[in-house]
């Protein structure tokens, strides 16, 4: 593997960059005129906000909208880009500006930060990436500037709408609203709503298959993994939607006293908002606790790999279910849509899966011990385990458990944000790697266990 002039290898590139643009905009927004009046925020409030902005999760632990001033909301608007389009493509930025070439270090790094085991085409990808997130975020803008100029005034509702889109392709979930309210004051605004879902399912989908999709028009023709990435978020949203309905139809908390539009439009997109956006039209502590349950499996699940999305991806998970389904049937290859999915792949999925989910529930139970003590060990539970796989997904949804909690409990979900959206990476990026590598000369010889 070639190193760079510094001798980090490019699979420690990305989770490095992370740390030096987190600790950096901890820096920033420590700054006096990054707030609007209060107290200094400290370095670990700083270092949350930074890394809940720069992994793209949306928890916070102070308003955003009424504590940073102008400046501090521009930083964590830059955090929130770098982090949603990827360290490795804004780099790509500069390299094209400078005129500086790029190495096969750099393509290296760029495949890496897109979750690309080719570099072949890979610059294109990025290139593209840059384009369909302008497009989006320009649209975006647009569209919520017929909602916000009117409420706010030209140059703030300009703003939020800028922020707003921004933050809702990278599926951040920041606000500038106030009051820890996100969207929940547009809860009867179907046009707001489906705005927003359309800027967070365009992240959520991933660069890969937007660019696939818009040089395709025959969508049979498309890649196995754009075939898998749509038809699971179409069925995830369906399935979502109909859970919370069913679920919260009666709840008078949430959708329970609304009419049978708005319960369905909230539905939907308390649905797409848990696959990693962070946004939400209700009050989350208020759910019922099946809804909870619904919520941390969609969160788990995530979006669709290289985009904005966290969680554990959606082609990893439904991988394994093609898995399942073929050793239940006899078959011995995984196969979907007329394609087979390599036995390495399914590998991967298998160990980014165990790996996730033990990392997610040790820290979970970290946490919960961490606030014995505490006002937030009064929410229970299961409000501690939703709020840790918010944090761990990049999702950001809140239950008030990270307004209660204490400093070893944001450590602890500041590191859960950061794996969400680094570690996972890394660790496919060292499969792809180990991969590459030659067949022992040493065969042990094989002996049958009890499985199940």
């Amino acid at each position: 593997m070639q190193k760079a002039k510094t001798g980090l290898k490019p699979i420690n590139v990305l989770p490095l960059g992370f740390i030096v643009v987190i600790l950096t905009g901890a820096l920033l927004l420590m700054l006096p005129f990054a707030r609007k009046s209060g107290p200094s925020l400290s370095f670990l409030d700083a270092l949350f906000t930074a890394t809940s902005a720069t992994c793209v999760t949306g928890l916070v632990v102070v308003d955003t909208g009424t504590y940073f001033s102008m400046f501090g909301q521009v930083v964590i608007l830059l955090l929130i880009q770098l982090g949603g389009l990827g360290l490795m493509t804004m780099s790509m930025i500069l390299f094209t500006f400078t005129g500086r070439k790029i190495s096969l270090h750099d393509r290296m790094s760029m495949a890496e930060g897109l979750g690309e085991s080719r570099l072949q085409g890979v610059v294109r990808l990025a290139r593209g990436a840059l384009l369909v997130t302008g497009l989006f975020e320009l649209a975006g803008a647009i569209l919520l500037s017929l909602r916000f100029i009117p409420q706010y005034g030209w140059l703030k509702g300009l703003w939020f709408s800028v922020f707003h889109s921004v933050s809702a392709f990278c599926n951040a979930g920041f606000d500038l609203i106030g009051g820890y309210r996100s969207f929940t004051g547009y809860s009867q605004d179907p046009y707001m709503m489906f705005v927003l879902m359309a800027l967070i399912i365009g992240g959520g989908l991933g660069f890969g298959v937007i660019l696939n999709m818009r040089h395709t028009r025959d969508m049979r023709r498309l890649r196995l993994h754009s075939k898998l990435v749509l038809t699971g978020t179409v069925f995830l949203i369906l399935f979502g939607t109909l859970a919370f309905l069913w679920i919260e139809y009666d709840n008078p908390n949430t959708i329970g006293n609304m009419n049978l539009f708005d319960k369905i439009i909230n539905s939907m997109f308390q649905s797409v908002t848990l696959r990693t956006a962070g946004f939400n039209t209700i009050d989350q502590l208020t759910l019922h606790d099946a809804s909870k349950g619904i919520g941390i499996l969609l969160m788990l699940v995530g979006g669709g790999p290289a985009g904005t999305a966290g969680g554990l991806k959606i082609t990893t998970v439904f991988t394994l279910l093609l898995a399942a389904r073929a050793y239940i049937r006899g078959q011995f290859e995984t196969e979907a849509f007329g394609r087979t999915i390599p036995l390495e792949q399914v590998r991967r999925a298998l160990t980014i899966t165990l790996l996730g989910g033990l990392f997610l529930f040790g820290m979970a139970t970290m946490l919960s011990f961490s606030e014995q003590d505490m006002p937030a060990a009064s929410l229970g539970l299961l409000n501690q385990l939703y709020e840790a796989t918010s944090a761990f997904c990049t999702v950001g949804v809140s239950t008030g458990v990270t307004l209660a909690t204490n400093h070893v409990t944001r450590v602890i979900l500041i590191l859960l944000m950061y794996a969400g959206r680094v570690g996972l990476i890394t660790v496919a990026v060292s499969l792809v790697e180990s991969t590459s590598k030659k067949e022992p000369v040493l065969h042990y010889p094989q002996e049958d266990i009890l499985i199940g």
